[in-house]
């Protein structure tokens, strides 16, 4: 079997785990003796790593720990799995009533990650699939979510990542893309109307956790023939419902009204 193993990539992961072992730090020396590797590589690999906020050095003796982003990756994970098997009866009853394709995603980095698909009934399918990364800003999914995050947040992931143009209906207006989410900030829903892909539409609703952080998002989606606005203006009360839903599984106690 060929090995596509990248050996920088190894022994940064190396350092990863060997830094990992050690909960009150690490000295460099120590850290390149344990590796076997050169002190100056170790070095230049640590250095990376706390620019991604994977590792941390202590300022007052200068020994390496885990960094909170590796931390956060955890937790990340965990709720994946944990809001997959809370959310999965809400899923389901969703696209039992709508008849069309259902999608649970998280945000990360810009990007709306799928983790969880139910499958339509119609015969006309969606070709995304669990793990499928999709521009939060072209989403009704990543809408959703950015809207009930704090303003500064937002502005961050929009000067970093950009409003790219995915098809003619992609909103790259600023001050439009700020509108809208104000919209769904007030309504409590997301559309995506063809702006992530032609001839596909969507209808989303945010999801929160138990500190009322929204984390994730719920949508119903089909193909515009027959996600007209007026369907899909009647898929709103049901796709909110189960944001709502899973929001109470999450521990959300005061989740929005819905209509």
């Amino acid at each position: 079997m060929e090995d596509y193993t990248v050996k920088s990539v190894d022994k940064a992961l190396l350092l990863l785990e060997m830094v990992s072992e050690h909960p009150n730090g690490i000295a460099i020396t120590e850290l390149a003796q344990e590796v076997g590797m050169y002190k100056s590589t170790v070095h230049r690999l640590l250095g990376t790593m706390m620019r991604r906020g994977y590792i941390e050095q202590d300022p007052v003796s200068g020994r390496y720990k885990l960094g909170y982003t590796v931390l956060d990756l955890g937790m990340k994970l965990l709720s994946s799995i944990d809001m997959r098997r809370e959310a999965m009866p809400a899923l389901q009853e969703l696209a039992l009533a709508t008849n069309e394709v259902v999608h649970l995603a998280l945000l990360d980095r810009g990007s709306v990650v799928y983790i969880e698909k139910v499958e339509s009934p119609n015969t006309v399918r969606m070709h995304s699939r669990v793990g499928t990364r999709v521009p939060v800003h072209a989403t009704g999914l990543g809408k959703a979510i950015l809207a009930f995050l704090p303003k500064r947040e937002v502005q961050d992931i929009v000067r970093r990542y950009g409003l790219p143009q995915l098809t003619p209906h992609t909103v790259t207006d600023v001050n439009q893309f700020w509108e809208s989410l104000d919209e769904t900030r007030s309504t409590g829903f997301a559309f995506d109307i063809e702006e992530h892909q032609e001839g596909v539409c969507c209808v989303a609703a945010p999801i929160f956790a138990h500190d009322g952080c929204a984390v994730a998002a719920v949508s119903v989606s089909g193909p515009g023939l027959r996600m007209t606005r007026d369907r899909m203006m009647e898929l709103v009360p049901l796709v909110k419902r189960a944001g709502q839903r899973i929001s109470e599984r999450l521990g959300y106690k005061s989740a929005y009204i819905v209509p």
